[in-house]
């Protein structure tokens, strides 16, 4: 994971940035019949971009925005991931009753020319 921007500038466009590129992910979620359940869900082990929904198969969605797809797939490493998973353990103890069709880890990647490439089931536990 890159370090945060330490110019407050360049923090807040970083920011930005994010919160355009999960926007842009929810969208997409919806247009293919997916309903979000939570944006930038924070837990005690982290936050969650996104935690959505469709027919029963709940979706831990993480979301990278970075120059290229390349760079954005390569930006979640494993410390990341086991963080992902532990902040989903504690969603789902807040929220029983999601996912009754099973779960799983998704990620979404923009790149600077606005491409998006969504990456289903991308991790498991163990992985």
């Amino acid at each position: 994971m890159p370090p945060r921007p330490k110019d407050p500038a360049l923090r807040a466009a970083a920011e930005a940035r994010g919160r355009f590129a999960e926007a842009r992910a929810a969208s997409r979620l919806a247009e293919d019949g997916w309903q979000v359940l939570d944006r930038r869900a924070r837990t005690a082990a982290g936050e969650i971009d996104m935690v959505a929904e469709r027919e029963g198969l709940l979706a831990f969605i993480e979301v990278k925005a970075r120059p290229t797809l390349a760079q954005a797939a390569f930006s979640l490493g494993p410390r990341q991931r086991a963080r992902l998973l532990a902040a989903a353990e504690l969603w789902l103890a807040a929220h029983p009753g999601h996912g009754s069709a099973g779960m799983r880890f998704d990620v979404v990647l923009l790149d600077a020319q606005g491409q998006m490439r969504r990456i289903a089931d991308a991790f498991r536990l163990g992985d």
